[in-house]
């Protein structure tokens, strides 16, 4: 495109618009720029499609690690009891599957050792009169527990408040708490542990508090399929295979029934999660494939052969079939079924049917001890799909922001050089405006100046000497 300039105003002395026409003659330069900076846009929006696409591929390699865990989803176990307040429990991966009879007898208790009201209230001393000093003696964990020696000194510890929190700095698993009602006052004592451990008994003492008769420290006490157990915990490991029971409370005239099998909730939440993170990323591939017909084009990754091999493989990993197995050899045999745009929609009555019926066939399809199920092959393909370093998208990535830097830096050399040009030529035209804006002045002294010598030349009037005459 030429340079356009108006000669009727050059020699006006309206000079020349400087900047526009710098701009004009820089501009012959501006479309490898642009082509450029066009480059670098179509480069930041396939990144960001390939991130966008990493994620989901990302997510869905979780989902399918959860299915390929032996000790995942598909191995955890579920207890479930007939009434939840006598016991509720829950069931650790692998629990084996089972029913167990159980009668809650007693509950385990905590010790506990409290006085009659004391007529003095909180704050009186409980040492007898003209006694400086005393004792008690506490027994914590039964007979074969230990016994703390409490020395009471007048003026320190015996009063009831004072005494409650020189308990309770000991730290001995006891908790000491004075209680004040319309009674009185009295000190009161529990054990912190449950079971024999927290029994309490007061075996010496000299004051003027009188204890009780201590309560609690008893075991649990229940049966489990006939078989007595006794646990000095309400909360019991180890007497049913994997499962950890939580006693509520004591019936011993009902027969609770604990059932322990595969955490179907588990499993179908561990399958729905797959088939939506699968869904994900085949949609994000289909969109970059799709024709827009407004300009009959794809997306911007649209040409991306990884991403064709990403898709393909993905497709091929769905599916995968086994052998054997009751028949249960690919998705469409659990109730997942394929669409025609390659997404997976699952028939949730029939994948319940197929988890009531033959639970373990469905965690033989997606896992098993060789390695050949289809959450095994299905996780190896994504473990490389998905690495840092050679994962295909990762590696395109990689290679896009090598191709972005290169362009940031031919852009930042080039519009350096533009920066140079403009100031050299707004330099050169700044002297050339200068000099057509003085033209006007310039030709206007000049043409005067010819006026001037013209009327010199011809048009001005001469005066003769006078001439004398003599006489001879």
């Amino acid at each position: 495109m030429g340079i356009s300039l108006n000669p009727s105003t050059l020699l006006s002395g309206q000079g020349i618009n400087v900047s526009s026409l710098v701009n004009q003659i820089l501009s012959e330069s501006d479309g490898q720029l642009t082509e450029w900076q066009n480059e670098q846009s179509t480069l930041q929006t396939q990144a960001g499609d390939l991130t966008s696409i990493n994620t989901d591929l990302s997510n869905l390699a979780t989902t399918v690690q959860a299915l390929a865990d032996p000790l995942g989803a598909l191995a955890a176990q579920t207890a479930t009891s007939s009434d939840n307040s006598v016991l509720t429990a829950s069931a650790n991966a692998g629990a084996p599957a089972g029913t167990s009879q159980i009668v809650v007898n007693s509950l385990a208790t905590s010790g506990t050792v409290y006085t009659d009201d004391f007529a003095g209230g909180p704050d009186a001393t409980i040492l007898p009169n003209g006694a400086t000093s005393g004792e008690i003696d506490l027994q914590i964990g039964g007979s074969g527990g230990t016994t703390q020696a409490i020395t009471i000194t007048a003026g320190s510890n015996d009063t009831l408040n004072t005494l409650s929190s020189y308990i309770n700095s000991q730290n001995w698993g006891v908790t000491a708490s004075v209680v004040t009602d319309a009674t009185g006052s009295r000190l009161a004592l529990v054990s912190q542990a449950t079971g024999t451990p927290g029994a309490l008994a007061i075996t010496a003492n000299n004051t003027n508090l009188n204890f009780d008769t201590p309560a609690g420290g008893t075991n649990a006490s229940l049966t489990i399929d006939g078989i007595p157990y006794s646990s000095t915990s309400n909360t019991i490991t180890g007497a049913v295979s994997g499962v950890t029971l939580n006693l509520a409370n004591a019936n011993p005239n009902e027969t609770v029934s604990l059932s322990v099998g595969l955490d179907t909730t588990a499993v179908t939440d561990a399958i729905n999660s797959f088939v939506a993170a699968y869904n994900q990323v085949i949609g994000d591939i289909n969109a970059q494939f799709t024709v827009d017909p407004t300009n009959n084009s794809e997306g911007p990754l649209g040409g991306d052969s990884s991403l064709e091999d990403l898709q393909s493989s993905l497709l091929s990993d769905a599916a995968y079939s086994i052998s054997g197995n009751n028949g249960y050899v690919n998705l469409a045999s659990l109730g997942i079924n394929t669409n025609n745009d390659g997404t997976l929609t699952v028939d949730s009555s029939q994948l319940a049917s197929t988890l009531s019926s033959d639970p373990s066939a469905v965690q033989s399809f997606f896992q098993n001890a060789t390695s050949t199920g289809f959450a095994n092959n299905f996780n190896t393909d994504l473990t490389n799909q998905t690495n840092p370093t050679t994962g295909p998208l990762n590696t395109d990535l990689a290679q896009n922001s090598a191709e972005q830097q290169d362009l940031s830096t031919s852009i930042t050399n080039f519009e350096t050089q533009l920066t140079a040009e403009q100031t050299q030529l707004t330099s050169q035209y700044d002297a050339v405006n200068a000099s057509l804006e003085a033209y006007p002045l310039l030709l206007q002294e000049m043409t005067e100046t010819l006026a001037t010598l013209s009327t010199n030349s011809s048009g001005t009037t001469s005066t003769a000497s006078p001439t004398l005459t003599t006489g001879l």
